[in-house]
């Protein structure tokens, strides 16, 4: 009878040792995961369409996403790149931007993208080549620092300390600016 009393106080003393254990290590775990360091969540193969009034205004893919809403200034990061695609009322591609790399800053509203940075203007044919671009959702305007090269029908520019446009590329400033103009000698 005394080695059953001793077994029972034995199991119990076990039991509340391991609640005790894994209290802690779930503590531990959730002080990892509070952390700025390491991303709230990982996804893949995202697609996210954003709208208005019903109507789909952007479309944004990527291959990967990791989300850091525990950071100080929460951002959104893009680390194998993506492609955002811009729509007109009548749900046609207006234009298009791509990067290798890019972070989505929440409070914000600003995207920042790098490394072979390519927006397309598919209604006027026109293309942008930066290394860094930065996009403002509530103005909708994008905007870089860097070089930059604009390709249109009209030639070459180049804004060698970047350039200011809207986001459908329709009305924009190079900075530091020079190019080549195609003349059409038939004038």
């Amino acid at each position: 009878m005394y080695s059953n009393y001793q077994a029972r106080l034995c199991i119990i003393v076990i039991f509340a040792l391991s609640l005790t254990a894994c209290e802690n290590e779930i503590e531990k775990i959730n002080l990892l995961n509070t952390t700025s360091e390491y991303p709230d969540m990982i996804g893949e193969d995202i697609e996210t369409i954003y709208s208005d009034s019903a109507k789909v205004k952007v479309k944004m893919v990527a291959p990967e996403l990791r989300q850091f809403n525990n950071a100080e200034k929460p951002y959104s990061e893009f680390p194998q790149g993506m492609k955002v695609t811009f729509f007109n009322d009548s749900l046609e591609i207006e234009s298009v931007i791509h990067a290798n790399y890019a972070i989505y800053y929440n409070d914000d509203k600003l995207w920042h993208a790098t490394g072979n940075v390519v927006a397309e203007n598919y209604a006027t044919g026109e293309r942008l080549d930066s290394e860094e671009l930065f996009w403002d959702e509530e103005k909708e305007e994008i905007y870089s620092d860097s070089y930059t090269r604009i390709v249109n029908e009209n030639g070459t520019f180049y804004g060698q300390k970047g350039f200011r446009s809207n986001q459908s590329l329709t009305d924009y400033t190079l900075i530091g600016s020079k190019g080549v103009v195609n003349i059409n000698e038939d004038e």
